[in-house]
């Protein structure tokens, strides 16, 4: 069921963009993914809204602004002195842009940038990794049709703490879970 919040934003708020705003992808040094066998590698992926803001365009047009990062990586588990070894990285931060019919409660805005921005973004996401794969020569990637980030349940708890964005700028290594 969908709560009050989320059904107030789905109301006023409309798709206007997505865009792609930062992203990396490389191989380690010491793995060649054309002729390295990969088999032996672990696939993890990470999925996170990571903030939301409203800006003001022409002290008319209010947009709602989501930025989501999502990733990739194959990594060997047996790696040196028992760490993760990363062979292979594709990451990506897309921009999800929304225009705003009328004003929204933070809650509703928390809501809908968690639990609804996902769903725009991630087709873009989904070609994005699925070329970066091909270009780089790494294991072909078929991510499921719908993925929800894994912060949603952020809203479901009552929101980040007052004042602060979705995710603390600080926390620049966000985890990843494999496949």
């Amino acid at each position: 069921m969908i709560s009050e919040e989320l059904q107030k934003a789905i109301d006023c708020l409309q798709i206007q963009d997505v865009y792609l705003r930062r992203c990396q992808a490389h191989c380690a040094d010491d793995f060649e993914p054309k002729y390295d066998d990969a088999g032996g590698l672990s696939f993890q992926t990470r999925h996170f809204v990571k903030e939301s803001s409203v800006v003001e365009l022409n002290h008319e047009k209010r947009l709602l602004r989501v930025f989501i990062e999502l990733g990739a990586r194959w990594i060997d588990e047996r790696g040196p002195e028992g760490k993760e070894d990363v062979k292979a990285l594709v990451e990506a931060e897309f921009v999800a842009e929304y225009s705003m019919s009328g004003p929204l409660e933070q809650a509703s805005v928390d809501a809908f940038s968690l639990q609804n921005a996902s769903y725009h973004v991630w087709p873009y996401w989904r070609e994005w990794l699925n070329n970066q794969c091909a270009r780089m020569q790494l294991p072909r990637v078929v991510l499921p049709a719908v993925q929800l980030a894994r912060n949603r349940d952020l809203s479901a708890r009552g929101g980040p703490p007052r004042g602060h964005s979705i995710l603390p700028r600080q926390e620049k290594n966000l985890p990843y879970e494999n496949q």
